[in-house]
């Protein structure tokens, strides 16, 4: 085979390359649209869950993209997979056993004492401004 079939071979190839990665960046900046307007169409729809999609979904498939594709993980090694899906099942592992702690004010032996009289203070402020509801972004939710 001689210098100029190699050479061939190699600018197909990388014409190849070019052509995907323009692919996938149009792909990103569809998606980035799409993530930027579907919360405004959401809250003209009042529709949370058309944001929550919008939001997280696309952020997941955009993610997805950028991993596989420019840092080369859809080439590498198999156990690469094997590590990234241990750490993503460790992250939830330990997000799922501290929530219930750190998402209320208190636990079983502790209380989160600022956040309690931040609470109380607010509590209070609405009710000495006669429990409104408007001027704060707060919709109305059925008190």
């Amino acid at each position: 085979m001689s210098a100029d079939s190699k050479h061939g071979h190699g600018a197909h190839d990388e014409a190849a390359h070019l052509k995907l990665y323009f692919k996938i960046y149009i792909t990103l900046l569809v998606l980035f649209l799409i993530s930027v307007l579907g919360p405004v169409v959401g809250d003209l729809v009042h529709s949370k869950a058309l944001v929550l999609i919008t939001a997280f979904g696309i952020a997941v498939v955009k993610a997805y993209l950028v991993c596989a594709h420019f840092m080369h993980l859809n080439i590498e090694k198999r156990y690469i997979g094997y590590l990234l899906t241990t750490t993503l099942v460790f992250m939830f592992l330990f997000y799922a056993g501290v929530a219930p702690d750190v998402m209320e004010h208190h636990g079983r032996n502790w209380q989160n004492v600022a956040a309690q009289s931040e609470v109380q203070r607010a509590l209070k402020e609405h009710a000495e401004h006669g429990g409104d509801h408007g001027g704060h972004g707060e919709g109305h939710s059925g008190h």
